[in-house]
């Protein structure tokens, strides 16, 4: 297959990339700037979203567009302009790969646009699947919601499309994993704010591997949870990470003091929600973790 891939740079795409590469396709990343990156075999480099930029020349006849670009949730507080961007950078950036779509002779067979759980909104007591509606309406769930909804318009080209409503990425060195695993380092572990929100949870492994099957499998359509399918609360993961790393848990971090910190952006670990992948369950996806202590050991203790 050829595969364009935008947000290619990041802990995700590149991961999806160098797989992709493994398995013999054909890969082109979708950037802003040339500078410093060499194509090599079976990997292009793709000039996009600055003037002059035509990257439909460079990729008529691909098969498939993975959509990860955007702003990092999780860097600096929530400010009105931080906010700003982080939506507004997901909206410019699938809206070009519409437009990109649509100067395409042959269109690509498949979108597999990046989202999030965000969607569902927050709660420690309901259950979510890919057929559920949000609970609320929180910043989150509004980008998420009008990030799919920017994306859906490749279906008007015949697009085949999927929403990848990603979980907790767990990485060894990109995302929460790194800031979570901290003050284990330092001794002062402990459970985060109330620890009955529920983490919904991903090994980076069975990120990129559900992506692929997402690219793959023609009947997934819409809404795809990548999340394992053992969620937990905060309070037996951390219980599992201080077991993982031995370290011990014990000084809980009030949820006050995390709001004063964090800001709006506390959101992120004060709040949940237990998501099911129950797409992946019924289509047999193999998991590469299934379990959180496993997923924990792979991780870190290699």
């Amino acid at each position: 297959m050829k595969i364009a891939i935008s947000g290619g740079s990041g802990f995700i795409g590149t991961k999806l990339s160098d797989v992709l590469i493994d398995e013999g396709h054909e890969v082109f990343i979708l950037t802003r700037s040339l500078a410093g990156k060499e194509n090599k075999e079976r990997l292009t480099f793709v000039k996009w979203l600055t003037d002059g930029a035509q990257p439909a020349l460079e990729l008529e006849g691909i098969d498939a567009i993975v959509n990860l670009a955007g702003e990092s949730i999780g860097d600096g507080r929530w400010t009105k302009e931080r906010k700003k961007q982080i939506l507004q950078s997901r909206i410019d950036a699938t809206n070009a790969v519409i437009d990109l779509i649509s100067t395409l002779k042959k269109k690509p067979e498949v979108i597999v646009n990046a989202s999030a759980i965000g969607y569902y909104g927050n709660s420690e007591t309901e259950t979510f699947t890919e057929q559920s509606n949000p609970v609320n309406q929180g910043f989150l769930a509004t980008v998420v919601k009008r990030w799919e909804e920017t994306a859906s318009r490749a279906a008007e080209y015949g697009v085949r499309t999927v929403y990848t409503r990603i979980g907790i990425v767990l990485h060894k060195e990109e995302g929460a994993l790194p800031r979570m695993l901290l003050p284990y380092k330092i001794l002062v572990g402990g459970t985060i704010g109330s620890g009955k929100q529920w983490l919904s949870w991903i090994h980076i492994d069975d990120v990129i591997g559900m992506m692929l099957f997402a690219l793959k499998e023609p009947s997934i359509e819409g809404p795809f949870n990548l999340t394992a399918p053992n969620p937990v609360q905060m309070k037996p993961f951390g219980k599992a990470l201080a077991d993982v790393t031995n370290r011990p848990h014990w000084a809980p971090a009030p949820a006050i003091a995390l709001k004063i910190m964090l800001g709006e952006m506390s959101t992120l670990v004060l709040d949940g929600q237990r998501v099911l992948p129950e797409i992946a369950k019924k289509m047999a996806y193999p998991y590469k973790f299934q379990e959180l202590k496993p997923a924990l050991e792979n991780l870190l203790k290699k």
